[in-house]
């Protein structure tokens, strides 16, 4: 349901335009790039293609093995030919390659610490230079880019890439993460090296009535029925947000015999609040409580923070605070603002926190 932005970022990695995607977690930008770069993998074999989770790597050293261990599995279908290429392109630095019973998934690629360190240039140029020896070109996509930010020395590796990558010809990067803020700091600071790196796109929620065709096509496609009143009130409650209408459509499905009713939307929606009420409880014990009362107002749709009937109807604290807890919220992806409006970035922690502290009734 997102042909727009699958279009879009098809055709900027196809033409070798960089291209950042950013929106809140869970919103379906990993499914939209691994949907992208399957498209891709169908119809151009010139093109060889890659994408790195490095949410689990901990050090430069990891990401750096980690790259051209994937970009010497990406350049040849062969796992014979990962050995050569690995030996033939890396000159500086010798490699420690091994090969396990199941190739496919048992090679391992590690590098001598003082080596790579003075040759990290010749790693992240790897890509360059195995597609002007093999004719060929990668599309690199780094999930988790923002991650990058926890390294020591982060400065200084992300000058470095910046330096080498915006040089590379044969090679198109997508970078995309969950941290809203980070990512947007990253890409949109202009003090930051990748300020302009290539093409923002700001990927928006999906419309309401696509999820409403979507959901009826799903019941309808396994034998059950959803009316469209219904089904929107599924995507509706969730704000559009992907991962959650999602979850709540199965916990409908998963109740519905026949037909869904407005029953079992009551019941799935009870079922899903009270299956992710522990780490909401988490969430907000770990807050303080001028940071709680800040909450309180964002969720009761409070727009003048610092305003002093707001301040004082919450307990806010004093501006400074306030604008203090604001950055601390957002920056643990609890708020964000969109159109200028702070909501909460979890729709069903939303739910959740109106039950809880507003004793309001959501069903």
């Amino acid at each position: 349901n997102r042909e727009k932005e699958t279009d879009k970022l098809k055709s900027n990695l196809l033409n070798g335009i960089n291209t950042t995607v950013i929106s809140p977690r869970r919103w379906g930008k990993s499914s939209l790039v691994e949907k992208v770069i399957s498209d891709i993998n169908k119809k151009d074999k010139k093109t060889k293609t890659l994408i790195i989770d490095l949410f689990s790597l901990g050090s430069e050293e990891a990401f750096l093995e980690n790259f051209a261990k994937e970009v010497i599995k990406a350049s040849s279908s062969k796992w014979q030919e990962w050995i050569i290429n690995g030996q033939e392109f890396l000159k500086k630095i010798t490699p420690k390659l091994s090969l396990g019973i199941d190739p496919t998934h048992d090679f391992s690629l590690s590098f001598d610490w003082n080596e790579l360190s003075k040759n990290e240039d010749e790693i992240l140029n790897l890509p360059e230079i195995i597609a002007k020896k093999k004719n060929i070109k990668f599309i690199i996509c780094l999930d988790e880019f923002q991650h990058l930010a926890s390294f020591n020395n982060f400065q200084n590796i992300e000058m470095k890439l910046r330096s080498i990558w915006q040089r590379q010809k044969h090679v198109t990067y997508c970078l995309y993460g969950s941290k809203r803020h980070m990512m947007t700091d990253i890409f949109n600071n202009p003090s930051k090296p990748f300020y302009r790196f290539g093409d923002i796109m700001l990927l928006p929620k999906i419309e309401t009535s696509k999820w409403i065709s979507f959901i009826c096509k799903g019941f309808e496609d396994t034998g059950k029925t959803i009316d469209k009143e219904t089904a929107a009130l599924i995507p509706l409650t969730m704000k559009n947000h992907s991962w959650y209408v999602q979850q709540f459509a199965h916990y409908v499905w998963n109740l519905t015999k026949t037909k869904a009713t407005t029953k079992e939307i009551a019941v799935a929606l009870q079922e899903l609040i009270n299956a992710n009420s522990p780490l909401y409880q988490r969430e907000v014990e770990i807050i303080s409580q001028t940071q709680l009362n800040l909450l309180k107002a964002v969720i009761k749709g409070e727009k003048q923070f610092t305003s002093t009937k707001t301040m004082q109807k919450y307990a806010l604290g004093t501006p400074h605070n306030v604008s203090k807890n604001k950055k601390i919220l957002i920056t643990s992806d609890t708020i964000h603002e969109i159109n200028n409006v702070y909501e909460c970035v979890d729709p069903a922690f939303e739910l959740w926190f109106k039950m809880q502290f507003f004793n309001e009734n959501i069903i």
